[in-house]
């Protein structure tokens, strides 16, 4: 069994009215089946209210199934008694650093987690100082949050979530706040934490060019899988990309456009470098 299994997982929210009573229900995930390895990139699209922030809270065990299974490293989620080692293992960065960061200092707030968890005083500063320098963020560490960029600050709470030695990062769209600077600094950390640390990545996106690097790409509409595959064979099919309201990358969208005026490119085009070279093959 992989780092995070799922098996016909279903979740319903259910709306009530001020008395308690059922005002309606809505199926948010919809049989979904996943099997992530450990040490993957792993990346999961939608456009808003697809469903993939309701599956990126199951696999930290902030949401419990209505229906079906979801296992982290071997562990029900819905079994009260492996909800702390599942926390450990998985741990979980959100939209707004704002809303993650604590401490008054850089180092503080990195060094709660490990604090929380009773790590000795030593190994919780070689904790901070081997996390802040994984996401290159260990020259600020005297620094107050408050003079970050957010992207800095994203950094941070992923610094933070890494000084907890989990085995899993969900990164539930942590860029959707920054603006394109920030966005390259959280992905590159990302991937490097991914490359160097071997720490699975589940990334939450809506930004195409961020799932270029991942090795296995989710893909959800209406609470289901609607696609999954590797970014290649994902872009390779950009009619259905727009037909689920998704953005293509820009190189991409005009590999395809060629393609279609007659010019024999390959499919899956993620960057411009891949179409200098395949438009070089063909002269």
């Amino acid at each position: 069994m992989g780092i995070i299994k799922t098996k016909n997982l279903a979740f319903e929210y259910i709306r009530r009215d001020e008395e308690g009573n059922v005002e309606g229900i809505t199926r948010a995930l919809d049989d979904i089946n996943l099997d992530v390895e450990q040490g993957d990139f792993v990346a999961i699209l939608g456009h808003n209210g697809s469903g993939k922030s309701t599956l990126a809270k199951h696999i930290n065990a902030i949401l419990y199934p209505t229906e079906g299974t979801i296992w982290v490293d071997g562990k029900d989620t819905a079994e009260d008694e492996n909800l702390w080692d599942i926390r450990q293992e998985a741990g979980m960065v959100f939209q707004n650093p704002d809303n993650q960061i604590i401490g008054q200092v850089v180092e503080e707030d990195v060094g709660f987690g490990p604090e929380n968890l009773g790590v000795p005083a030593k190994e919780i500063w070689e904790r901070v100082e081997e996390s802040l320098k994984a996401v290159g963020m260990y020259e600020f560490r005297k620094y107050s949050p408050n003079k970050l960029s957010g992207g800095q600050k994203q950094r941070v709470s992923i610094a933070g979530v890494i000084a907890m030695h989990p085995k899993c990062i969900i990164l539930d769209e942590p860029t959707a706040m920054l603006d394109p600077s920030g966005r390259r600094e959280v992905i590159r950390a990302a991937r490097a934490l991914n490359d160097v640390e071997e720490i699975t990545i589940i990334l939450i996106t809506h930004y195409m060019e961020e799932i270029i690097h991942a090795n296995k790409v989710f893909v959800m509409d209406k609470g289901k899988v609607a696609m999954e595959g590797t970014p290649g064979e994902i872009f390779s099919r950009v009619e259905e990309l727009k037909e689920l309201r998704l953005d293509v990358p820009q190189v991409t969208l005009l590999a395809h456009e060629l393609q279609k005026s007659g010019v024999a490119v390959p499919d899956g085009i993620l960057t411009c470098e891949e179409l200098v070279e395949a438009l070089k093959a063909l002269h």
